[in-house]
C-alpha cells in the first residue's frame, strides 16, 4: 500500500498545538480529510464533493457556525 502524504495549510504554523485540516490523496483517488490533533479520525470523499465543501467554505456559507 503506497504512503499517504499529507498536506497542511500554510496558514498554520509548524507547532504542535496549531491543529488545522489536513488533506490527502489516497490510491484509489479518493479525498481524505482529517484534523490534524485527531490523525485517526479520517473522512473519505471524492474530488468533485471536496471541491464543492471547499467552495461552500470560501463563499461563507458556514460562518454562521463560528
Amino acid at each position: 500500500m503506497a504512503e499517504i502524504t499529507w498536506q497542511k495549510s500554510s496558514f498554520s504554523g509548524p507547532e504542535p498545538e496549531n491543529a488545522c485540516l489536513e488533506l490527502a490523496r489516497d490510491a484509489a483517488d479518493r479525498r481524505l480529510l482529517r484534523e490534524s490533533d485527531e490523525m485517526a479520525t479520517v473522512m473519505v470523499t471524492d474530488a468533485a464533493l471536496l471541491r464543492a465543501l471547499l467552495l461552500a467554505v470560501k463563499a461563507g456559507e458556514f460562518d454562521h457556525l463560528a
